[in-house]
């Protein structure tokens, strides 16, 4: 079963939490076994997985990001200007897979899923792909 999400971002740079909306079409699907592929159809925004307990977790990997990939390189040739945006979604990736085991998303005790936006703010969609095994 595949569902289309939208969500909308409001700022250039953000994580935000969709675990429990996966969750909700897990439990919909009725799926005991299986895997949730949640999927980014973006160059310049992606799904990762990490500690969704301390807000901080969010603030320093942004942070860290931008020192990596400065918005503002002058090397930078890309014509919109959003280099650092597509460097950032390389890295993060398109999508993630999460186990599904007795209905429920096989996540660590501190585990979330994100949306990660590095262009917005921005009119978005991600899709979740529920595989029965």
């Amino acid at each position: 079963m595949l569902k289309k999400f939208s969500i909308t971002t409001g700022s250039r740079d953000e994580f935000r939490d969709i675990t429990e909306q996966i969750q909700g079409f897990v439990t919909y699907t009725e799926v005991q076994e299986g895997l949730a592929v949640i999927y980014s159809p973006h160059t310049t925004a992606g799904i990762t997985i990490n500690e969704n307990a301390d807000p901080d977790v969010k603030r320093d990997m942004l942070r860290r990001f931008d020192e990596l990939y400065p918005w503002n390189d002058e090397r930078d040739r890309h014509m919109e200007g959003n280099t650092a945006a597509h460097l950032k979604t390389s890295t993060v990736g398109a999508s993630q897979q999460v186990i599904i085991d007795n209905g429920n998303l096989l996540l660590g005790r501190w585990q979330g899923i994100y949306f990660c936006e590095f262009d917005g703010p921005r009119q978005r969609t991600y899709y979740v792909k529920v595989i029965s095994s």
